[in-house]
């Protein structure tokens, strides 16, 4: 069996720099990570008003620099994709991000052959699916909905989440030894533990065995109203000189969060929405209309009189709204 080395490709590299996590993400630390010091394809965009959360910036820093397999665990919109992604446009590693939805399949990550042209002739050539891709490369593999990928799909990621796991190609007779500057990151609501609460339909039940080989599992979930309110800030700056405004949607926000713990209501709004609630707001002119459009009409109508009441509760005026009505 061959050992495969990848040869002259721009993502075969190391990183050759290192940056102060207090100058770059403004947290109280003297830690310096290692970095590349020029950008190259692949590495995302920097969004220059994102809000990094303390404990799950040092968590994710630590996967970068020191080889971890790091899971981010918690609510859906709270950021978690997007803080992987930030971290790694402040450190120029290039980061690939996959959804592991159910049409995701093993060739897909391990791949598979496929039938090009060469020299007017075809003929039948293995294209490797998007792990030994990164595997060979300084990339921040990023595994989306993590349990949410099928039981067949999972095994396969089992032995790269060991830090110097070599990936075996048995179809191609190769042995594929992780590049020095490759990561492995994962999110996920559940932690593997299914849906328990019937808000993540399509999540699995993950081999413990799996979860067990994650380094770091860190949770990234609803901040407090002052810190979710400094992020609508600054995504949405229009709304600078009316803060008092912002802060009545995080509230309702945050309502609807108790209304779902408490059993009263079965939609949450996350810190995503409340940012398309403040966008639609500037489109429309109209906060009670880009709620519904944004929020309410998600809702089921049995629940439209209590998120009403948390809207009146925040802001002191009715919100009109309406419920479908079935025709026999």
């Amino acid at each position: 069996m061959s050992v495969h080395k990848l040869e002259a490709d721009p993502l075969n590299q190391v990183p050759d720099s290192l940056v102060s996590v207090k100058k770059t993400f403004g947290i109280d630390s003297e830690l310096e990570v290692p970095a590349f010091s020029a950008r190259k394809d692949h590495v995302p965009e920097i969004d220059p008003a994102y809000c990094f959360n303390r404990d799950v910036t040092l968590a994710l820093l630590a996967g970068f620099a020191n080889n971890r397999r790091v899971m981010v665990q918690g609510f859906h919109g709270t950021g978690k994709s997007t803080h992987i992604e930030q971290i790694a446009a402040r450190l120029n590693w290039p980061c690939i991000r996959v959804n592991l939805d159910g049409h995701i399949s093993r060739l897909d990550l391990v791949g598979r052959d496929t039938i090009v042209i060469r020299e007017g002739k075809q003929v039948t050539e293995f294209q490797e699916g998007i792990v030994p891709w990164s595997l060979l490369r300084s990339v921040a593999l990023i595994f989306d909905e993590f349990d949410a990928g099928r039981p067949d799909v999972m095994f396969v990621i089992h032995r790269i989440l060991e830090r110097d796991g070599k990936f075996t190609l048995l179809d191609q007779n190769r042995v594929i030894r992780p590049h020095p500057a490759f990561r492995l990151f994962a999110t996920a609501n559940t932690v593997g533990l299914g849906n328990l609460n019937g808000l993540y339909h399509g999540t699995q039940v993950l081999n413990q065995g799996q979860i067990d080989r994650w380094n770091i599992v860190t949770t990234l979930n609803y901040l407090s109203e002052e810190e979710e309110t400094a992020i609508v800030l600054a995504q949405v700056p229009g709304f600078g000189n009316n803060l008092e405004t912002i802060k009545s949607m995080v509230a309702t926000a945050g309502m609807t969060r108790n209304g779902f713990a408490a059993g009263d209501i079965s939609t949450v709004m996350s810190p995503r929405t409340v940012i398309t609630w403040a966008e639609n707001t500037e489109i429309f002119n109209d906060i009670a209309l880009a709620f519904r459009l944004s929020f309410l009409n998600k809702c089921d109508d049995a629940e439209k009189s209590i998120i009403a009441e948390f809207y009146q509760r925040a802001f002191g005026e009715e919100l009109e709204y309406s419920i479908a009505t079935t025709i026999r």
